[in-house]
């Protein structure tokens, strides 16, 4: 089969199209031949960094998280799928799995769920992994209807998910962003836009709750802004942040009493561990999205396999509006 492979990390590091073995099927897993295949900040930071990431694949390494296709063949044990399903998943570019970015790729049957029959391949590669943390940051939270939500980044690729999915839970959300696109497809979405360029988080809080703070916050772009997660918070609120690498005094959340959530999707993949609950996540999704109440935004620009590396420089430009997703 084709594949996009890695021989080099690094900034330089460029895919080369190679012939390599196709995978052969195992117990518990299926054999997907992949149709597309969606560009996540990990998968740029693996390239880059590589080895300082301990999540990197040995080289020559095949990336690619997120991926949509079709089942092809389906190993001993597993019951939940048949040759011919239409399948979504992120299931490999880590680690020891190999990725989506080739003809076929071999997935953990826990890994997967059946794709959204209202999805295109390229709209249904697009969502597994934002998806995924988004569902995951808001159940952690504890969200329940009524609530005011926070979106740090709702114009982002999780972001614009998380968005979507606390309006399905019923929240009242409010999203922040820093430019005019930004800004006008986060009303698209539904939510209330915040400009954190011209408006101080003090004056939204008072703003948008009477400057109670918002009861559950979730920080897509993290680092040094969870310190703004905290100040917008309510007493006893809760944050879920995606990107909690940071130094930070954590003595407003001490004395808001805060719940900080750390999400970290790969978790499951890295470690083999409770892999079923991305399985159980995506049928959510799948169901959220046939109700038509979630659809993941695509970039405006296209790319085949063969410009996986094209593919991944405009991610990294800044420029993309959604998803950048590959044709496989």
């Amino acid at each position: 089969m084709k594949a996009m492979v890695l021989n080099q990390y690094g900034d330089d590091a460029e895919f080369t199209v190679t012939d390599v073995a196709k995978p052969s099927v195992s117990a518990g897993h299926v054999l997907v031949q992949v149709a597309a295949s969606s560009v996540n900040t990990v998968d740029t930071m693996i390239r880059t960094l590589g080895e300082a990431l301990p999540l990197s694949p040995a080289l020559p390494a095949i990336l690619g998280m997120d991926f949509a296709g079709t089942v092809v063949e389906v190993g001993e044990g597993v019951t939940g799928f048949a040759p011919g399903d239409e399948v979504y998943g992120c299931a490999g570019g880590l680690a020891d799995l190999q990725g989506a970015l080739a003809e076929y790729m071999l997935a953990d049957a826990r890994l997967i769920a059946r794709k959204p029959r209202n999805l295109s391949m390229r709209e249904a590669a697009a969502l597994p992994l934002v998806g995924i943390t988004a569902y995951e940051g808001l159940q952690r939270g504890g969200i329940t209807a009524g609530q005011q939500v926070l979106v740090h980044g709702g114009s982002g690729g999780v972001g614009h998910v998380a968005l979507q999915l606390a309006k399905h839970f019923g929240a009242r959300v409010y999203s922040t962003g820093g430019g005019e696109a930004q800004l006008d497809l986060i009303q698209r979405l539904g939510a209330e836009p915040i400009n954190y360029k011209t408006e101080q988080v003090a004056d939204y809080v008072a703003k948008h709750t009477d400057g109670k703070g918002f009861d559950l916050i979730f920080d897509s772009v993290g680092g040094a802004n969870m310190a703004n997660s905290f100040e917008a918070a309510a007493l006893n609120g809760h944050v879920a942040s995606t990107v909690a690498m940071v130094d930070l005094d954590l003595s407003q959340a001490h004395f808001k009493g805060l719940s900080l959530h750390v999400v970290f999707m790969l978790i499951p993949m890295l470690h083999n561990h409770k892999r079923e609950a991305h399985h159980h996540i995506l049928n959510e999704l799948t169901n959220i999205v046939e109700a038509g109440e979630l659809k993941p935004l695509l970039d405006e620009q296209r790319f085949e396999l063969a410009q996986a590396g094209q593919a991944h420089a405009r991610l990294q430009s800044g420029q993309a509006m959604g998803k950048v997703v590959i044709d496989v």
